[in-house]
């Protein structure tokens, strides 16, 4: 059986277009945030999504800890807040969000937002899978960031 390398993974898997996320949460009133696109719906019933997050990231370490976190769905116009969170270390110093259900950042004029509790953790790799029960959500209408190939782009909607 033929081996995957992880550059030719990479490559391929960047053909898989997504959408742009920021995942935050609070522990010990510290405000936590990074860029993700690794995020999916789970069930419709209870509501529950899950996202993606690098063992290493410090916003992951908060999470498990905090044992929330909001996914905040960025409008196409949100570019440099998703550059802005992609960074290791960014904060919130300049971004204004209101604290939700549990304390986590949402961030405002996103397109969606989902507020959740963990339920469940499974490491896969470099990664720690997180399942989390959506408690609250809101949005409003426009079209999401999108990412495609390593770069942040719009998406074309047709018929």
């Amino acid at each position: 059986m033929p081996t995957v390398t992880s550059d030719e993974y990479r490559d391929l898997i960047g053909r898989f277009a997504s959408g742009v996320t920021v995942v935050t949460t609070v522990d010990n009133g510290i405000p936590y945030g990074t860029t993700a696109s690794s995020v999916a719906s789970v069930s419709l019933d209870p509501p529950t999504l899950l996202v993606c997050m690098n063992r290493s990231s410090a916003t992951g370490r908060a999470i498990a800890a905090s044992r929330h976190f909001a996914v905040n769905v960025l409008a196409e116009d949100q570019s440099a807040l998703s550059r802005h969170f992609a960074r290791r270390g960014s904060t919130f110093d300049t971004y204004r969000f209101h604290p939700g259900r549990r304390g986590a950042p949402v961030l405002p004029d996103v397109l969606a937002s989902f507020e959740c509790r963990v339920t469940d953790e499974v490491v896969a790799g470099t990664h720690v899978v997180i399942v989390g029960e959506v408690e609250e959500a809101g949005g409003r209408a426009g079209l999401p960031l999108a990412y495609f190939r390593g770069r942040l782009g719009r998406l074309s909607v047709g018929d």
